[in-house]
């Protein structure tokens, strides 16, 4: 939004005006006080940090390390060959971590 820097400012008397004349308008609004049914709804979807998810079960497939991957001595993830950075005898680390 530009601003014209040339025009007249209010005085704090008009900036006050102005703000209690928006008041007014708000409490006239009929709508402004309720609450969207949609949100509530989907507040109560959310799960929350901490939550209990003892009864959740995974069912992920984990495959074990392939001839063309290594595990980083750093971050202890399973990395392509590619991603090699250095080897220090038997440590090796990935791009990230060097």
């Amino acid at each position: 939004m530009a601003t014209d820097y040339d025009a007249p400012r209010k005085t704090d008397e008009e900036i006050s005006e102005d703000s209690i004349e928006e008041l007014k308008s708000r409490r006239n609004d009929q709508k402004s006080g309720t609450v969207d049914e949609d949100e509530v709804e989907a507040a109560e979807s959310f799960e929350l940090p901490g939550a209990d998810l003892s009864h959740e079960e995974l069912t992920v497939r984990v495959l074990p390390r392939q001839a063309d991957e290594f595990t980083c001595a750093s971050c202890f993830l399973v990395k392509h060959r590619s991603q090699v950075a250095h080897t220090d005898g038997d440590q090796v680390f990935c791009v990230d971590c060097y």
